[in-house]
């Protein structure tokens, strides 16, 4: 008996030498002359901790990558963090804000290196954090979105999308956050319902209606549908003298289909400036544009004696203006409707006419339809499919500039004069084709368009590892962002190589609270995977992570689950101490399926077939739960509980070779518990380089 099954198993006195053993073997990168098979770890936020969603992500990108490389597969599984732009400068914000300082106060050479040492300094805990979750990924290959060579690529698409006409500067209305001074593209707003007050009133003849009376100082067009007959009498491009909030004014009539006949009186006026349907209204009609609200969010001396203060201070001190003159029809004390925030700060996007740079999608878009829908790219589950086609068909183009320090310079010139922008990799340019003298872009790209060319960036494409690996088998990662990074992935990767960048999508839900609630710092429920590994040991919370969690759905985490599977890492310990009793004395000639047949080897091959078939179509949830179940109830509590009195050699060879297969096919759930046992039944595996995880799977005499 060896003296480690005298006590019991200890996760915290085992998991640190086992990874340690799997690192400096160096079997973690690609080996052998198999089929290759990639896997790129979604980069992780270099400033951060590892949260429950993350927890997910390491463990079933490795039960996929053990799996594989077990089948004799050159397997890769690269990995990486991020930069995460404008999400880590947040966080750095907070942190200033702690110690008294402002980002707008620190010169912006200063603060990108602040930022650059604080992120670096993270990403140590980040990549500690990765290993206690039992990853096996190449950690030689480790690559960061600041790289140099990240960058090059980068700058090299940027340039080919520029070059091609499919990026542009416009000057063109965004999301802006007052808070942070920056836009955002339409996917970084988060949709809130509010309840707030609405507002009726008169324009000349007519009633028009709005939630924010503080935008209308610059409203001079009045807009009706062309068809509603209510209005009939005024014709496009009617001018009208009317009384509004400081004097009069002159307004002009405009018609146009985009006006909702049965929504209010059908009459409304626009401030294309300040809100996203007024604005293609008013490009459509080539008219002109006032601004009224600054990049605080102040009213501007449009406002007259309003200017200088805060919209939401004005507001009430507007309506009283109007009511005094006599021009507030009615106030809805209840409306309800949908306002767009900033998704970290909750603070009121105010929609901005500024010059950024867009890339034109349509075009990018419609190869990656034409790719979808012939089945080069597999979705599960898969009603992503139908979600990702519908999100193509009506895909926006992508404002890609954010007024921040952190992240990848944009690398071009720009004209104040005239708005021109031209892509200058070299930093030659200096006049603008209008005459006038260009200077840098001082914007930085948005996270998601470097952070979308991951899978050929990362692979030095077309070089290096490329060659070999890419396109990549699997992109696993979270559904919600499918559109924020795993769609622009197609997309960008299409167009820079001419290839889909993976074969296979796999999207996993969230990851609940014990009640079934999302996690969030506000509600005090966030999940430290680190708490539960260090409470019931890794292996049982990634069994707890895997078992009844199907692709795309959400899963609700409790102590009580996680702790069903440290009572089976139990299980497993002891059903090897029993054997490992059993057989001591006697010679063990069968460790392979084959020689001996019976009625419950049988059954492990028929167990065996069917988790290989699971584990083939991603059906993680139903391999771990078959295992549990055979292990616990028909190894243990039959096989083992019967055979208790019978000392025969099949017997003992049998229970032996079960056990060993049972190791085989749980490690990629449970790594460290099976590698560790697997070193007390194999006493010279270990010292002889002969570890569990590259062990070959057993289906595979079968094959």
């Amino acid at each position: 008996m060896h003296d480690k099954l005298l006590k019991p198993y200890n996760p915290s006195e085992t998991e640190g030498r086992i990874y340690e053993l799997w690192e400096k073997s160096g079997h973690f990168a690609p080996e052998g002359t198999g089929e290759p098979f990639t896997i790129l770890m979604p980069p992780t936020n270099a400033n951060g901790s590892l949260h429950a969603g993350h927890g997910l992500v390491m463990t079933i990108e490795d039960i996929m990558t053990r799996y594989k490389r077990m089948r004799g597969f050159k397997t890769l599984w690269l990995p990486g963090l991020d930069h995460a732009g404008f999400e880590t400068q947040v966080v750095y914000e907070k942190k200033l804000e702690k110690e008294g300082r402002s980002r707008f106060d620190i010169p912006r050479e200063d603060l990108y290196k602040e930022i650059f040492d604080f992120t670096l300094e993270n990403s140590k805990n980040i990549k500690s954090q990765i290993r206690s979750m039992g990853a096996s990924c190449d950690w030689s290959r480790e690559k960061f979105t600041l790289d140099p060579d990240i960058i090059q690529t980068v700058y090299k698409t940027f340039k080919k999308l520029y070059d091609d006409g499919l990026v542009y500067r416009g000057k063109r209305i965004v999301s802006w956050c007052p808070k942070h001074q920056t836009s955002f593209s339409d996917l970084e707003i988060k949709d809130e319902e509010r309840t707030e007050k609405y507002y009726y009133l008169k324009y000349g003849p007519f009633v028009i209606s709005t939630s924010r009376p503080e935008t209308k100082f610059g409203d001079k067009y009045v807009v009706m549908h062309p068809d509603d007959n209510r209005y009939k009498q005024y014709k496009h491009g009617q001018k009208l003298k009317l009384e509004w909030i400081n004097g009069e004014i002159e307004a002009m009539v405009i018609k146009d289909v985009a006006v909702d006949q049965e929504f209010g009186t059908g009459v409304m006026t626009i401030t294309p400036w300040h809100d996203s349907a007024d604005f293609e209204i008013a490009r459509r009609h080539n008219l002109d544009m006032e601004r009224v609200i600054d990049l605080r969010g102040k009213l501007l001396p449009i406002a007259g004696e309003f200017a200088g203060q805060h919209i939401t201070k004005a507001r009430e001190a507007i309506v009283e203006k109007l009511t005094s003159k006599g021009l507030v029809e009615k106030i809805d004390e209840g409306y309800k409707h949908t306002v767009h925030t900033c998704y970290k700060c909750g603070t009121l996007i105010e929609p901005q006419v500024m010059p950024q740079w867009f890339v034109k999608m349509q075009p990018l878009a419609k190869l990656a339809l034409e790719k979808i829908k012939s089945d080069e790219i597999k979705y599960i589950p898969d009603h992503y499919e139908k979600v990702t086609t519908h999100w193509l068909e009506n895909i926006l183009d992508w404002n890609i500039s954010r007024q921040i320090v952190w992240g990848i310079p944009i690398p071009a010139k720009i004209c104040d004069s005239c708005g021109e922008g031209y892509v200058d990799l070299e930093n030659t340019l200096e006049k603008c084709k209008c005459g006038e003298k260009l200077h840098k872009d001082t914007d930085t790209f948005d996270t998601w368009f470097s952070s979308s060319q991951w899978p050929f960036a990362a692979l030095g494409y077309p070089n290096g590892d490329a060659k070999t690996f890419y396109p990549t088998d699997v992109m696993e990662t979270a559904g919600e962002i499918i559109f924020f990074w795993v769609t622009r992935m197609i997309l960008l990767s299409l167009y820079a190589t001419g290839k889909v960048p993976f074969q296979t999508v796999y999207l996993h839900g969230l990851v609940l609270d014990a009640k079934g609630q999302k996690m969030s710092k506000s509600k005090g429920n966030v999940i430290n995977p680190l708490d539960y590994t260090a409470k019931y040991g890794t292996d049982a919370f990634r069994m707890g992570l895997v078992i009844g969690n199907t692709p795309g759905t959400s899963l609700a985490l409790s102590d009580g689950k996680i702790k069903v599977y440290k009572n089976f890492a139990n299980k497993l310990w002891n059903i090897t101490r029993y054997v490992q009793g059993r057989i001591t004395n006697h010679e063990l000639r069968i460790t392979n399926e084959g020689e001996y047949k019976n009625e419950f080897t049988d059954k492990l091959s028929e167990l065996t077939k069917e988790v290989t078939l699971d584990m083939d179509n991603y059906r993680f949830y139903l391999a771990a739960e078959k295992l549990y179940h055979f292990t616990w109830h028909e190894f243990a509590d039959k096989y083992i509980e019967e055979s208790k009195s019978k000392d025969d050699p099949e017997t003992l060879n049998t229970m032996f070779h079960v056990l060993c297969s049972i190791l085989k096919l749980l490690h990629p759930f449970m790594p460290f518990v099976t590698e560790e046992i697997w070193g007390i039944i194999h006493p010279h595996a270990q010292k002889e380089g002969k570890l569990l995880m590259i062990e070959p799977w057993p289906i595979q005499s079968q094959l």
